[in-house]
């Protein structure tokens, strides 16, 4: 709880001190985005990893802090206004980690900040192949490590889908991104599922697949 205070107080400083075109931090910035996440996806925060009478506990003492601190993270996010360039791709990773938690609430807050980077790099460039570049190899790794699952792939086709069919420019080209990670993800995750199923042929359909 002192450290959520501490790095509330961070926010606040940056967004009062450091945020305008002549002060503006880029490092500084960076510094509380990457702290705001490896808070927010320690080990001791993640709930479902608990029995149910200590998660009780916990929710009844603090709450979820990962759904606070994550709806900061996406606060300071937007205002970073056109500074944001300057964090693509390389927040990508780091949001994309944080999205990954498995709760609903922070996932449904955080997700949308993927359209934003997509709109952000496409106005500037017609095109968000960075972004795009970077969340499928980070999507990679994070899949493999043991992240990801059913509800988000659903809830990331959802919401961007969502997001990209109010804004007709990115109308076919968001949907031709969404189509791309969400077919990556269930490969992903089917490969995952079976590295020790001893059904060698369905292992080897699944790694077919995925390549």
């Amino acid at each position: 709880r002192e450290f959520l205070r501490a790095i509330n107080q961070f926010a606040v400083t940056l967004t009062e001190m450091f945020l305008s075109n002549s002060s503006f931090e880029l490092q500084l910035w960076n510094n509380y985005f990457h702290l705001a996440v490896a808070f927010l996806t320690q080990d001791s925060l993640q709930l479902e990893n608990f029995s149910q009478a200590k998660r009780n506990s916990i929710l009844a003492k603090y709450g979820d802090m990962r759904a606070t601190i994550g709806a900061s993270i996406r606060d300071m996010w937007y205002n970073l206004g056109h500074h944001k360039i300057e964090f693509i791709p390389g927040m990508v990773g780091p949001i994309l980690e944080m999205t990954l938690v498995p709760e609903l609430e922070l996932r449904k807050s955080t997700i949308p900040i993927f359209f934003d980077m997509m709109l952000c790099e496409y106005q500037l460039t017609e095109s968000f192949s960075r972004f795009e570049d970077e969340i499928l190899r980070k999507l990679d790794s994070e899949v493999e490590g043991g992240r990801g699952d059913e509800q988000y792939k659903q809830l990331f086709e959802s919401i961007l889908l969502s997001c990209c069919q109010r804004h007709p420019e990115l109308a076919k080209p968001g949907e031709n991104f969404v189509a791309l990670v969400t077919g990556l993800l269930e490969r992903l995750l089917d490969y995952r599922a079976v590295m020790n199923d001893e059904n060698k042929t369905y292992s080897m359909s699944c790694t077919v697949n995925l390549l």
